[in-house]
């Protein structure tokens, strides 16, 4: 039996996807073992092969076929914009994508003045203003803090994910646009779905079944 393979984004996500993969009796306990040096975890009994990968390369190795399906974000999926199929919305890690900043921007927004727009998204960021609310903006790649560069006058406002919205609080900044919600979602390489169809189908009945017993 060829072995399916699963990437998974690497930290929370993982165990969490992990937990409903077990409640289906696909198990991998040395992936619990934070001792292991190793990449690659295999259920053999079951056929599945998973590695853990940084959340914004699963996109990537599903699209190349590297790996059958992948679990990861959907803030990675819009920003990676790979050709993949999007089959399940684990309603994991639920937050949103907004636009944050100073109660001062609301007014730049508004008019659609020409702002300067800090991000880790820039595709999202440049689609929400560009297509969306057909504003001319100066995006502003950032990897660190992104609530600092309204802070210091980098930027009028940022595009990020929000949780809580506690940090944008703590830091004089309040949510101003909502762009799109976010959590966890599967995905399938387009060739893999036509290969193995009946098991990745079945495996993705019953992760949905799980999912909808846990709501």
């Amino acid at each position: 039996m060829r072995y399916i393979t699963i990437a998974l984004a690497k930290g929370r996500l993982a165990k969490q996807s992990m937990k409903i993969l077990n409640e289906l009796g696909i198990r991998c306990d040395e992936m619990n073992d934070p001792d292991t040096r190793k990449l690659i975890f295999e259920d053999k009994e079951h056929g599945f092969r998973f590695f853990l990968a940084k959340a914004n390369d699963v996109p990537t190795y599903v699209e190349y076929g590297a790996a059958d399906i992948g679990i990861v974000g959907k803030d990675t999926i819009v920003e990676e914009a790979r050709s993949l199929y999007e089959v399940l919305d684990l309603n994991l890690g639920k937050c949103r994508m907004c636009v944050a900043g100073p109660a001062s921007a609301k007014e730049s927004l508004k008019n659609g003045s020409l702002i300067r727009v800090a991000t880790k998204y820039p595709r999202i960021a440049k689609d929400y203003f560009n297509n969306t609310k057909h504003q001319t903006v100066e995006i502003i790649k950032l990897n660190g803090s992104i609530e600092l560069a309204p802070i210091v006058g980098l930027s009028e406002v940022i595009v990020d994910i929000v949780e809580t919205g506690s940090t944008l609080r703590e830091n004089g900044l309040e949510v101003l646009e909502e762009i799109l919600p976010l959590s966890a979602r599967v995905v399938v390489n387009r060739v893999s779905m036509k290969m193995e169809q009946e098991r990745i189908t079945k495996l993705i009945t019953d992760m949905r079944r799980i999912v909808e017993e846990s709501k």
